[in-house]
């Protein structure tokens, strides 16, 4: 359920040039600015040939993580998380706040040391623990804040030229590279302004470009939605995936919104407590959720997991048999199901009804979400096509399917059961 692509890097060794990209840690600098542009282009990175002139075409490059670790006194913010992602790729750190998802990005930009475990780029030893590691100024990523971090005396252009500037790029060459890249943003017109003079969306465009302007083989996003209006999140998701595409890059974007996720990324890793709980497709993530925590942390509204026992082969949930247990299932039961698949009953009703106390009733698009307290401590909530008729703080029935879409122990773990080493959901055993 929790795939790990296979690393084509495995099986290869390792250089002394990929071992000299390493430089001790007394003697880096921690300055994001990228290296002068490239302009090779990794046919991986955009399988579907859309990248333009107007991006640049900058090499892309695949991302690995091994037993990667980043401890603050004796707390484990990353503790030992891996995956591989392939060239090109879209992958979204997903997570609630402090699960490690922004502490893993920036040791992926080289502003945080590994406390151990490797990164790669492609087949470039970026950092190996805590003693030596590629300086952010040397690996070829480009990074946006959530606050854009633009400089408040440069223009528009000035700011996006300013990689470019530092890289030594001849002032030909990157006159030309701003043109680009302001025009693949939208923003030309805004070229002479300063970043007070302009909208916040302006702002984060101009973020963007800057950060693309050195065409980077690595896209590296801290929330940078997060300051927008609901509306213009919309746009700029929509805006952000035509960028990827058109640079070809790989990128890893940091957020807490699942919407955010499922509707950009090509691969989730959805982290909880620095681990990553689950890693894979966002249908992955959705269909065949691993755990508990996976499947009511993702989709609108998130599903339902109820509280049971089985006895006698019999599942028991807030103490009403509902049928026969799935096969495999035994003892402390959470049984999953989904919003749409269940319907509202009158209290009392035969069969696979539990009675609960309707707390609210939210349209949604055309449906509306009813939330019922059916035990202490477990709502659900019922997509249905009409409100209940029900009173708020009332009595009103939710009828179960004949059978959970899933079940999970007492831990979380999925049925059927197997206690799983925390490497086990990272490497896919």
């Amino acid at each position: 359920m929790t795939a790990h692509p296979s690393r084509t890097h495995d099986d290869k060794p390792r250089d002394d040039k990929t071992r000299d990209n390493l430089t001790p840690r007394s003697e880096r600098s921690t300055t994001m600015q990228m290296d002068a542009p490239t302009t090779a282009v990794d046919d991986r990175a955009d399988p579907d040939g859309v990248a333009s002139d107007a991006a640049g075409g900058g090499r892309a490059a695949s991302l690995t993580l091994e037993g990667l670790t980043k401890r603050f006194g004796g707390a484990a913010a990353v503790d030992g998380i891996s995956l591989h992602v392939p060239a090109g790729s879209f992958l979204v750190l997903l997570g609630p706040s402090g699960c490690g998802k922004s502490t893993t990005l920036r040791m992926l930009a080289g502003l945080e040391d590994p406390s151990a475990g490797e990164i790669m780029f492609g087949e470039r030893l970026i950092a190996r623990g805590s003693g030596a590691s590629v300086p952010a100024s040397k690996r070829n990523a480009g990074l946006v804040f959530q606050s854009y971090a633009l400089w408040p005396h440069k223009t528009v252009a000035q700011n996006v030229e300013w990689p470019l500037t530092v890289a030594k790029v001849p002032r030909t060459r990157r006159d030309e590279r701003v043109a680009q890249v302001l025009e693949l943003l939208g923003i030309e017109a805004l070229a002479s302004r300063y970043p007070g003079e302009i909208s916040g969306g302006q702002q984060q465009r101009t973020a963007i470009a800057r950060m693309i302007a050195p065409e980077p083989e690595m896209l590296l996003f801290d929330e940078p939605l997060s300051n927008l209006d609901a509306k213009l999140r919309v746009e700029t998701r929509s805006e952000l995936m035509r960028i990827h595409r058109a640079t070809g890059a790989t990128s890893v974007y940091v957020t807490h919104d699942q919407v955010e996720a499922m509707t950009m990324a090509t691969h989730i890793a959805l982290m909880r407590d620095g681990r990553i709980e689950q890693f894979g497709t966002p249908r992955e993530l959705i269909e065949e959720p691993a755990t508990a925590f996976a499947a009511t942390f993702m989709g609108t509204p998130p599903a339902n997991v109820i509280d049971g026992v089985v006895r006698d082969g019999r599942l028991l949930l807030a103490g009403v048999d509902v049928g026969q247990a799935p096969e495999g299932v035994s003892g402390t039961v959470r049984a999953l199901y989904r919003s749409g698949s269940l319907t509202l009953a009158e209290p009392g009703e035969a069969g696979a009804v539990l009675e609960g106390t309707l707390v609210d009733q939210v349209p949604m698009a055309e449906r509306w979400v009813v939330g019922i307290d059916v035990a202490e401590g477990t709502r659900v909530h019922v997509t249905a096509d009409a409100p209940s008729g029900a009173v708020t703080g009332g009595p009103v029935g939710v009828r179960l399917p004949a059978a959970p879409e899933a079940c999970f122990d007492e831990h979380g773990e999925r049925f059927p059961n197997r206690h799983r080493d925390p490497s086990d959901v990272e490497s896919g055993r």
